[in-house]
């Protein structure tokens, strides 16, 4: 026994000394491998050798912020939802995927799905989306116009928001009309999905998020594509009846 004793001892006199030579002289140790049928966990950060998380995997309970060069924000809007996170090589999002569905004491649905796609340090330039509630179901493609972030930065469009908040209430608008024209804001060029009453539609938008063309089918199956001006009037329509 006094031999057993002595050999775990060496044994984890050792350990400690290796694991002081890893510290003091930031060596590496040798890359581990296993393998698993099966693993039950909350959360995984999946990190370079330097500890830069790349990939975020998490419930709901531990589901993280958001990053920005290697920074995490807090994030209260995501406290309802699990998935993932992708972040790039600097630490900064890079879009993710988010996720949830319950139904509500009262049997109302809240429910959806979003997996998106961010501009170097921005915000979505792509989207893939379902929600679905009580009222309202709307699945979708949605792709974006967002400046660059040199332009208009993440912390850009905070301070808009509170700049506007301090106007009065009938030069907001105004305001974010300016910051509009100049390109600082994001907007809507292409959407693809549903519409309310079961047809489906592709709006095609000019650099203001306005519709211009409009390709529409209506829930009876009728087609149509819309010519619209600036004003958002319909300068041409074009039917299967149609004579040009």
């Amino acid at each position: 026994m006094s031999q057993i004793r002595t050999f775990l001892t060496g044994a984890a006199t050792m350990a400690a000394a290796l694991a002081a030579i890893v510290t003091l002289t930031g060596a590496k140790l040798p890359a581990q491998h296993a393998s698993f049928d099966e693993i039950t966990v909350g959360r995984i950060n999946i990190v370079e050798p330097d500890g830069t998380k790349r990939i975020i995997l998490s419930n709901k309970a531990q589901f993280p912020g958001d990053f920005l060069q290697g920074k995490e924000g807090a994030r209260p809007d995501r406290r309802d939802v699990a998935g993932m996170l992708f972040i790039n090589e600097e630490g900064t999002e890079n879009g993710g995927l988010i996720q949830k569905g319950s139904i509500g004491a009262d049997g109302t649905i809240a429910s959806g799905l979003s997996l998106t796609f961010d501009r170097f340090r921005q915000d979505q330039a792509m989207q893939l989306l379902n929600n679905d509630s009580a009222s309202h179901q709307m699945t979708g493609i949605r792709i974006n116009d967002v400046p660059n972030f040199q332009t208009t930065s993440i912390d850009d469009f905070a301070r808009f928001r509170e700049e506007a908040g301090k106007l009065p209430q009938a030069q907001q608008q105004a305001y974010w009309t300016k910051l509009s024209e100049q390109g600082r804001l994001n907007k809507n060029r292409i959407w693809l999905g549903n519409t309310g009453d079961k047809g489906s539609s592709l709006q095609l938008k000019d650099a203001q998020g306005r519709i211009r063309m409009l390709l529409l089918v209506s829930a009876d199956g009728k087609a149509e594509i819309r010519m619209l001006d600036e004003q958002g009037n319909v300068s041409k329509s074009i039917t299967p009846t149609s004579k040009d």
